[in-house]
């Protein structure tokens, strides 16, 4: 509440400015819920009447926009967008498959652990566009069913998504609002995530695996592909991969060097942008980066801007200073019994709710805390319980993260359709166990 002159905090219709963004902030969240009206559609609405009635003024929209996050997501998208131009992705997927001789026991689990690699490198929502399409077409040869192939894969997108800073758009809003870096997340939930990810790959071979057949004339056939085919533009691999390892590089060493994520991965994609139009016409220039741009999820970004300002409006006008007062009149100064509901709290909510704007009104909650817990370095372990059970939390519905939603879309236009409520009922104990587990985890190591 610094600064208190320079805030617009009039009322509206009488209403105090903290009741008016509270309204907006939970009518915008019934909207994104019931997905009636686009998410996108939403943010942006209830941002612009946080400002058009008085809550906000332009220069704190500005102030409450977490560019750095921004710009990591664009830039990560543009280097996927493009390295995805060269078939890698399909030539893993088939690898992959011939690798394991096309059996489909081994091939449930080869998928979901490729999945959860790329998940954690990329970005989970990135991963699952790139993987699940080759997953359908895998499984239609072999004539298996694709729902344990595709349910195995949405729980290793958000499991390996966990275990980095890019690899979950929740993580990606800790790191970049906190300020922790890429070895950060690996040194400390990249464990809990091994752990949880390798009981998940036991369950689903113990549930599905050891069931799954596929006929001799099925594996034959998918043993004739050439996954070297599929590689489409060597050059332009070549390219990306120089830039992928370039761009890891400064995620791992930049942090220490003052370097924010989002710069890192916007000048990545600005390189493999250079890199893949150097030496064409101005002509073929101008394609490929409008090419790569429409590749951007824009609906996401949007999504995101809107969102910033939204939780900003009730950050400022006090709601979320109280709401932890109360946190803190349950927990007092325990910080374990804090990182403990932390972690529940935010897995079961997480799951009803999308963990992108949980975290998102979580952040300065738990920054609000902080002076009555010990101060930042103290309160660290509360950002490794709000990664855990935000990201491990959306596994429990389809609504709980963007993959999940996604990979619904594809197997929705496949013709195999994924029920919601056929889900959540394995989904949503399977999330409670996985969340069980990383809160031993995180109980015995981070305090």
């Amino acid at each position: 509440m610094e600064h208190a002159s320079e805030l617009a905090t009039s009322a509206v219709f009488g209403w105090p400015p903290m009741i008016v963004a509270t309204v907006i902030l939970i009518a915008a969240y019934v909207f994104i819920i019931t997905e009636k009206i686009n998410r996108a559609i939403v943010s942006l609405l209830g941002a612009g009447l946080l400002v058009l009635l008085g809550v906000l003024n332009f220069k704190l929209v500005v102030q409450g926009i977490d560019f750095n996050t921004i710009f990591l997501l664009i830039g990560m998208m543009v280097i996927v967008a493009i390295t995805k131009q060269s078939g890698v992705f399909q030539f893993v997927a088939i690898y992959t498959a011939k690798a394991v001789h096309a059996n489909p026991r081994m091939l449930l689990a080869a998928l979901a652990i490729v999945t959860a690699v790329f998940s954690a490198l990329l970005d989970n929502v990135t991963t699952v566009l790139l993987v699940v399409p080759v997953t359908l077409l895998l499984t239609d040869q072999l004539n298996l069913k694709a729902y344990p192939f595709l349910f195995s894969q949405i729980f290793a997108s958000n499991i390996g998504g966990t275990a980095t800073l890019i690899g979950d758009p929740p993580n990606i809003l800790i790191g970049s609002a906190v300020g922790l870096g890429f070895m950060d997340f690996v040194d400390w939930v990249g464990p809990p995530a091994l752990i949880v990810l390798i009981f998940c790959l036991v369950f689903f071979d113990f549930l599905w695996g050891r069931k799954l057949v596929a006929s001799d004339e099925d594996k034959h056939a998918m043993m004739q592909y050439n996954a070297f085919e599929a590689i489409e533009d060597k050059v332009l691999l070549t390219k990306s991969l120089i830039t992928l390892a370039l761009v890891l590089f400064g995620f791992i060493y930049g942090h220490g060097l003052g370097w924010a994520p989002g710069t890192i991965a916007l000048t990545g994609a600005a390189f493999l942008l250079l890199l893949h139009s150097f030496g064409g016409s101005p002509e073929e220039q101008s394609h490929n980066v409008h090419k790569s741009f429409q590749e951007v999820e824009w609906e996401t970004i949007f999504f995101f801007l809107g969102l910033f300002v939204l939780v900003y409006g009730v950050e400022h006008t006090g709601l979320l200073k109280i709401v932890a007062t109360e946190m803190l009149s349950v927990t007092g100064t325990n910080i374990e019994l804090a990182g403990m509901l932390i972690l529940g709290a935010s897995a079961v909510l997480s799951a009803i709710v999308d963990n992108i704007p949980f975290v998102a009104t979580m952040i300065p909650l738990i920054k609000a805390m902080q002076a009555d817990l010990g101060g930042p370095a103290a309160i660290e372990p509360l950002w490794w319980c709000l990664s855990l059970g935000a990201c491990l939390g959306g596994n429990g519905t389809l609504i709980g993260a963007s993959a999940n939603v996604m990979v619904a879309s594809f197997a929705e236009r496949a013709g195999q359709r994924i029920s919601f409520a056929k889900f959540i009922v394995l989904a949503f104990p399977l999330m409670l166990c996985t969340t069980a587990i990383s809160a031993i985890y995180a109980y015995f190591v981070y305090f």
